[in-house]
């Protein structure tokens, strides 16, 4: 039998993807969406209030918000598989999708929206520890550690706002960045100083986490002024210092930057691959936004629509 070639493939959910999704499948194209098969919908599925997202006066949870998107996209005639692509060849007029389900897709356009996962502190005991006291996910794991001593490593708004949720659960909370400044926006970091749950211990770095059987029991940490070094308890670890573009998947196939994010022409979502666009967190390290990446994946599904144009006018 010969296998369907698609319109419209988009690697990859969240705000840009389901953006992209719905305006591809109000176009007619009928999208495939290989939303991911652990986390669809991206970070915003690990996101309580979404605050900041136009109308939504009230707020809105972030699973609320990627659910309702993910529905309108289906509306539409989007078709979402919820798998794992890992490996790409984007030659040709016709696109191959191989997903960790053994699966094979083909498309005359890609759209990568793949986003970007959790950046690691790459110190001893945080692989060891990782899901027995070590979290990226406030909101996922901060129940866990209710009456019990809590650290947030990091300085952006990620780290402001976990900080100012975990102080429902822990005993305490201490903030670490390595700096005096913050990355955060104001609002975050004068909401987090306004919580007098939470302590701030700045210019210094963790250097190790250690623990037992049990979990995660002290954080040891260094001074970045002085040098000085300490040991402070903590059973829990959240970690919030960036994030790595999901990339490796595409095996250099189309030209990336030196942090590996999707690079892209001017002002367009084209990549350096013909037929091939990207949108959202795997090519945005500036902005980071909700409602950044759903203008971008609007932007990916007019860029690819008109590539489809093009290539029915040949």
């Amino acid at each position: 039998m010969k296998q369907t070639v698609h319109d419209a493939i988009v690697i990859g959910s969240g705000p840009a993807g389901y953006t992209a999704a719905i305006y591809l499948g109000r176009a007619g194209y009928a999208p495939l969406v290989i939303a991911g098969a652990l986390t669809p919908g991206g970070q915003l599925m690990n996101t309580t209030e979404v605050e900041n997202f136009p109308g939504f006066p009230k707020a809105v949870l972030g699973p609320d918000l990627m659910d309702q998107m993910r529905d309108q996209a289906e509306h539409f005639g989007a078709q979402i598989e919820y798998d794992d692509v890992v490996s790409v060849d984007l030659s040709g007029d016709v696109k191959r999708i191989t997903t960790d389900g053994g699966e094979e897709y083909q498309a005359r356009v890609v759209v990568i929206t793949t986003g970007s996962q959790y950046r690691k502190l790459e110190i001893p005991g945080e692989r060891e520890f990782s899901g027995r006291g070590v979290s990226y996910c406030a909101t996922c794991d901060g129940f866990f550690f209710k009456d019990k001593p809590i650290v947030v490593v990091g300085g952006g708004d990620s780290a402001m706002g976990d900080a100012d949720f975990l102080t429902r659960f822990g005993s305490s909370v201490t903030l670490i960045h390595r700096r005096q400044g913050f990355r955060a926006s104001k609002i975050m970091v004068d909401r987090a100083k306004a919580n007098d749950k939470i302590n701030f211990l700045l210019d210094s770095v963790v250097t190790r986490i250690n623990g037992d059987d049990s979990g995660v029991t002290s954080l040891d940490v260094r001074n970045t002024a002085t040098d000085q070094q300490s040991t402070i308890p903590a059973n829990g670890v959240f970690v919030a210092i960036g994030f790595t573009p999901q990339t490796a998947f595409l095996n250099g196939q189309v030209d990336l930057d030196q942090d590996g994010y999707i690079l892209v022409e001017g002002g367009s979502t084209k990549t350096s691959a013909p037929g091939v666009f990207a949108a959202g967190d795997v090519t945005d390290k500036i902005y980071r936004q909700a409602i950044s990446a759903a203008g971008m994946g609007c932007r990916a599904a007019l860029d690819a629509q008109e590539y489809l144009t093009s290539l029915d006018n040949r």
